[in-house]
């Protein structure tokens, strides 16, 4: 937990500089925050579980790639509570040591999605080859540290500004609305009644292995006036053909919306609420 009154502490997956450390700042922006970085989203929670912060955000979903699959589960094994959400305009840049021209270049590091948001870019130069990495903002880091030559990293401006790298090309993500949604955690009980505004909930489900069964719970969420926004899928290990749902639902009436869990229970099995929140706000890096 923070020793400074009043300062947050949040655990970032990903070096400083990171999207996820933007993400936070826009997210806390009339907030005094301290930044804790874990190198992986599993060492995200682990610093949460082990009070090394206060709070953690984790990226989700983004607009290119799609969901991120093994956020989903983890985010169901830990307990942990969704308190809230953003969505970040991802501009990804092309950064190298002062004075490498993009002709120099024989690597670029980053994220595995990063580098797909980039893919048609770098098409236009196959001499370079594209090496997945653990995070953008440590790619960049890297290259630093170590004064790496004719190497490149897809990161933020931040983390170019931060480790003394220069952009050689900036916007090179191939889509220009291409936006990763984050989510605010808390291992806290009690912490998502911060919220002022709750009209967005994250809910999590097994489905009986009987037919129509889907349809049942969408036509029961329908009928109380819940709005679907998101369904993901995920096969539940050890259970042929039967699947984990994670689902989320905007409404305007909570009372309603308390009332449609009530009306689907009887045909899902481990019903959870994973968070109860205000919709997310859009923002640029």
């Amino acid at each position: 937990m923070s020793t400074k009154k009043n300062v947050k502490k949040i655990a970032i997956q990903g070096g400083y500089g990171a999207f996820h450390e933007i993400a936070a700042k826009h997210y806390f922006e009339n907030e005094e925050i301290e930044i804790v970085t874990a190198n992986t989203f599993k060492d995200l929670f682990k610093s949460l579980r082990n009070n090394h912060a206060d709070l953690g955000i984790m990226a989700i979903e983004n607009s290119i790639a799609g969901s991120i699959l093994p956020n989903y589960m983890l985010l169901l094994e830990s307990n942990m509570k969704i308190i809230g959400e953003i969505y970040l305009r991802i501009k990804q840049n092309l950064a190298a040591l002062p004075g490498t021209r993009i002709e120099d270049i024989e690597e670029v590091y980053s994220q595995p999605i990063a580098l797909l948001q980039c893919q048609l870019f770098f098409d236009n130069y196959p001499h370079i080859k594209l090496v997945d990495s653990i995070d953008t903002a440590l790619s960049a880091k890297e290259i630093a540290e170590k004064k790496l030559k004719n190497r490149g990293a897809i990161c933020s401006k931040l983390a170019a500004q931060k480790y003394g790298l220069e952009i050689i090309a900036e916007g090179i993500e191939t889509n220009k609305t291409n936006y990763t949604r984050f989510l605010i955690l808390s291992d806290r009980i009690g912490y998502h009644k911060m919220s002022k505004n709750l009209e967005k909930a994250s809910l999590s489900f097994a489905l009986k292995h009987e037919t129509g069964s889907l349809s049942k719970v969408l036509s029961i969420l329908s009928y109380y006036g819940i709005n679907l926004t998101k369904i993901q899928s995920m096969p539940i290990p050890g259970k042929d053909w039967e699947y984990q749902f994670f689902v989320d639902v905007t409404f305007d009436d909570y009372v309603m919306y308390r009332q449609s869990l009530d009306a689907i229970r009887p045909f899902t099995s481990g019903l959870e609420i994973m968070g109860e929140y205000a919709k997310g706000k859009t923002v640029m890096e």
